[in-house]
């Protein structure tokens, strides 16, 4: 068992990176920074204007915004300022009413109010920058590396905070030192008392696939996967249980429910992901309280440990580092063995590596089902003692090392088609 000091750092870290969420994370913390700014100008904006770095605006085109029935970011800037309250976080717009909703439509409809602009120059792969202006005033607040984490504030000139990091500090110089073998022993030593609270993950995001099933949100994936047809072709297994209750989250989150979810480093569908395929096969599996609090924390935090080096956006689908932490709780509810978690990790490295992040989305629900398709693969076959070895490919002897291939891949590799990918979005004519 790891020392009460580390246990407490982990935890902290845990309930850090596993935090509620109301829509995707990438316009609601634009609509928080929105918020924050028009807070420091103390009046309605006249004009907003928002510098976003790409992989932001990338992220938050083409998401459904909870509860209007609209989707992008103007919608989100102005809610923000309207209705926001920075003090919810990622729950920014939760007390939107039907009233505020008109307001903000009207509010967009004078194109001149909120310009939206990359921000250039800038090394973070998130950052947010809003300024609100009113009556001669002027308020900036700047949230960057994380989605809640606020560096900047000024207003009229007068800085009021400055937490910019100086340029080539990086955020692994801050964050605890995670490998594997440190992810298990903490997720399954641990006093479970003191990780009980896990627990919430499956709470919130089993009842948002629960509220999924009462509209038709994205593209339904998961009432389609529930139906008859594809019962015919996938049968009513554990497959297509886990398979239909991720994607019904998934669908109702990307499709702009009002529905909170527990999200994972940055975002809800990693949350999702790294959520409700093991809470699934618990269920099925008759598996204990105590089994599923331990992989539910073997497979969060696993996905925390690979974001550190990968860091919170990417040209990475996320799906494939939340797939791997599920797989991984998945493994531990069969029964196995930390040399069968790390047979898991390899199998998916291999496997679903390259996946690109083409934004937040309905069809991210298609994503995240081939990931958690490929998790419930490799699981099986760890549990079989397969796995795929040192000569296939990117995969090392060394579980961390592969991890690390993994995400220098995502994070460097993969940067050109990111650009790619961001091009093609820009310029395409809808």
């Amino acid at each position: 068992m790891l020392d009460s000091a580390k246990r407490a750092q982990i935890i902290a870290l845990i309930n850090q990176e596993v935090v509620p969420a109301v829509g995707c994370t990438e316009p609601m913390a634009v609509a928080l920074c929105t918020a924050r700014a028009t807070e420091l100008l103390g009046a309605r904006p006249e004009k907003i204007t928002a510098y976003l770095s790409a992989n932001i605006i990338k992220n938050a085109m083409g998401v459904g915004i909870p509860g209007t029935g609209m989707i992008g970011l103007p919608i989100a800037i102005a809610l923000g300022a309207l209705v926001g309250k920075s003090k919810y976080e990622l729950e920014v717009i939760k007390d939107l009413t039907p009233e505020a909703l008109e307001e903000g439509k009207a509010y967009i409809k004078n194109g001149r109010r909120i310009e939206i602009k990359f921000k250039n120059g800038i090394a973070e792969k998130l950052y947010i920058e809003v300024t609100s202006e009113s009556d001669g005033h002027k308020a900036t607040a700047i949230i960057a590396d994380d989605h809640t984490n606020f560096v900047y504030e000024e207003f009229d000139g007068k800085v009021l905070k400055d937490n910019r990091k100086p340029e080539g500090e990086s955020d692994e110089e801050q964050t605890i030192n995670l490998d594997l073998h440190t992810v298990w022993d903490f997720a399954t030593t641990s006093p479970v008392e003191e990780i009980r609270f896990i627990l919430k993950t499956r709470d919130l995001n089993m009842s948002a696939a629960q509220e999924s099933r009462k509209g038709n949100y994205g593209h339904c994936l998961g009432k389609t996967i529930s139906r008859p047809l594809s019962h015919g072709i996938f049968g009513k297994t554990i497959f297509s249980e886990i398979i239909s209750e991720t994607a019904l989250a998934c669908d109702a989150r990307m499709g702009g429910a009002m529905i909170p979810v527990m999200s994972n480093s940055g975002s809800g569908n990693q949350g999702i992901c790294a959520t409700n395929p093991v809470a699934v096969y618990a269920r099925e599996n008759d598996n204990t309280e105590e089994e599923l609090i331990r992989a539910l924390t073997l497979s969060h935090l696993t996905a925390i440990y690979i974001k550190q080096s990968l860091g919170k956006l990417s040209a990475l689908c996320g799906c494939v580092v939340a797939g791997i932490g599920s797989s991984c709780g998945i493994v531990y509810l069969m029964g196995g063995d930390y040399q069968r978690v790390c047979y898991a990790v390899q199998n998916m490295i291999a496997n679903l590596t390259g996946m690109i992040c083409d934004g937040a989305k309905p069809s991210c629900s298609i994503k995240i089902c081939s990931g958690v398709s490929s998790a419930l693969l490799s699981a099986l076959l760890s549990m079989e003692g397969e796995h795929v070895t040192a000569a296939e490919g990117i995969i090392d002897e060394d579980v961390d090392r592969s991890i690390r291939n993994l995400t220098s891949i995502g994070k460097e590799a993969m940067c050109p088609t990111d650009d790619m990918v961001l091009d093609i979005m820009t310029h395409k004519i809808c």
